[in-house]
């Protein structure tokens, strides 16, 4: 079986480089499981407690959007967003969530570019409180990477035997580690 590529992760000792890598993979990651399922099942959601992969799409979109414009300069949670609105019945096509989509990523992967490392002591404000810029990026990137996986489990158990896999296979452990070590593979 073949390993799908992910997005290649250098070493550096930027912190911002590294951190922009970090969001590019947990995208790229939802964006294949994404491209998995069904428009139907975009807007399935698995229990009364849960929400589908249209729902989580709205929350991180409405997220970034509010997060990342402005970063430096305004408070990250702009009086403009409703949250609240993200987690109600998405009826949207697949091509109007993938722009909401893409539209928050950008926000993300615009503001990112802009940093340096010698930002990363900067105060910003998130609903008033204040945060390093190291400490909001942190933030941000354990959030979008909870529901990535979120994205990715929901489009796994969704798609069931029928799942092709964006990492390493199941068994297929040893026969990795031998290409990277051979050189012949990179990927997380």
């Amino acid at each position: 079986m073949r390993i799908l590529k992910s997005v290649a992760l250098q070493f550096t000792s930027s912190y911002v480089q590294d951190s922009n890598s970090l969001f590019r993979y947990y995208k790229q990651l939802a964006d294949r499981a994404m491209a998995q399922v069904s428009d139907e099942q975009l807007t399935t959601v698995i229990d009364a407690e849960s929400n589908s992969i249209a729902i989580i799409v709205r929350h991180l979109a409405g997220n970034m959007i509010s997060r990342w414009t402005d970063f430096l300069t305004s408070d990250g949670e702009k009086p403009d967003r409703d949250r609240d609105a993200e987690f109600r019945d998405p009826r949207a096509t697949r091509a109007e969530l993938t722009a909401l989509w893409e539209q928050g990523w950008r926000c993300v992967f615009e503001a990112m570019d802009r940093l340096s490392d010698a930002d990363l002591t900067r105060e910003v404000r998130i609903r008033g409180e204040a945060h390093s810029v190291m400490q909001a990026i942190n933030r941000q990137l354990a959030h979008y990477a909870y529901h990535c996986g979120q994205i990715v489990f929901l489009a796994k158990h969704l798609r069931s035997a029928d799942w092709k896999t964006l990492t390493i296979p199941r068994g297929q452990s040893d026969a990795f580690n031998r290409r990277v070590n051979a050189g012949e593979a990179s990927q997380r």
